[in-house]
């Protein structure tokens, strides 16, 4: 077996050795997490089967109806069934988000890997332009972008993935930087493997974790962006289904002695972030447990 070989099975060994260690059980907080998680989103998988309504059929007769053999959490001012359009809403509350974080992730990621292995000027200027992102708050940019182009989700979803792009490239940069100091990177680029072969066989895979357990977190962040605008016009357009426009509609129900549609939508919103950011909290803790 050559030297450069035995040099890539040994970065592949010290990889090996790490993914042993990413075992470690998440603990029953983390289950309960994710039993949530599964939970919402079969409900916005599943919602045309479980919905026993039309979410979007009106009427005024029936409105703010109680909870009855029909309408089992009742129905809003306008008596269209809440539970169907919590159901639905699942779906607007988890899509934007995921858009976010997928957007965000991949070009966070590209962007901290480049700034990483070229270093020098180059990762000044990506530095700077991060940091300069980053403190530029993105519920505003969402704000901007909106008012500029118009309510609803592709604009909320453009600007609330440039505003997270700085979050992940940050926490990805410094784990690469420490990933690369290690000396099998040493030993592999002294027999000549190529940098990108590098960054994407060894240093990616051994800060996947970390990747993860930030994304995670991030789309936490993401619904409460979303449910924010949402909540003051600006995300996604009544009639449709969603639950930070829901809270924003029944702040009238409220005043009316009829608070269910704003309660149970701000329930759920509550429930799922805190089971995404205990999550992203457990694969953190594994994360650095390992490293």
């Amino acid at each position: 077996m050559s030297t450069t070989a035995g040099l890539r099975r040994i970065g592949a060994r010290g990889a090996g050795r790490r993914t042993t260690r990413r075992t470690r059980t998440i603990g029953v907080t983390g289950g309960v997490a994710i039993a949530v998680l599964g939970l919402v989103l079969c409900f916005a998988v599943l919602a045309p089967l479980l919905a026993p309504h039309d979410p979007n059929a009106v009427d005024l007769s029936g409105a703010y109806q109680g909870s009855s053999g029909t309408h089992v959490l009742g129905t809003d001012a306008s008596g269209r069934d809440l539970l169907s359009r919590l159901i639905y809403g699942s779906r607007t509350a988890l899509i934007g988000p995921f858009l976010v974080v997928a957007i965000s992730t991949l070009l966070g990621t590209v962007l901290a890997l480049a700034a990483v292995w070229f270093g020098g000027w180059f990762d000044q200027i990506v530095v700077r332009v991060v940091d300069a992102v980053f403190a530029f708050p993105g519920l505003l940019l969402a704000i901007l972008a909106t008012a500029l182009f118009g309510s609803g989700l592709k604009a909320a979803t453009a600007a609330l993935s440039i505003a997270y792009v700085p979050y992940i490239a940050r926490i990805v940069r410094s784990a690469s930087l420490r990933e690369r100091s290690l000396p099998y990177i040493a030993a592999l680029r002294v027999q000549g493997v190529h940098g990108l072969r590098i960054a994407l066989r060894h240093i990616l895979p051994n800060v996947g974790g970390l990747i993860v357990a930030n994304a995670t977190l991030a789309f936490g962040f993401a619904l409460m962006d979303f449910a924010g605008l949402s909540f003051i016009g600006l995300g996604v357009q009544p009639p449709t289904s969603d639950w930070g426009a829901m809270v924003g509609t029944g702040m009238a129900g409220v005043l009316q002695q009829h608070p269910q549609e704003a309660l149970f939508a701000s329930a759920l919103i509550v429930v799922t972030v805190g089971a995404v950011n205990t999550l992203g909290d457990r694969l953190t803790e594994r994360w650095e447990a390992r490293s």
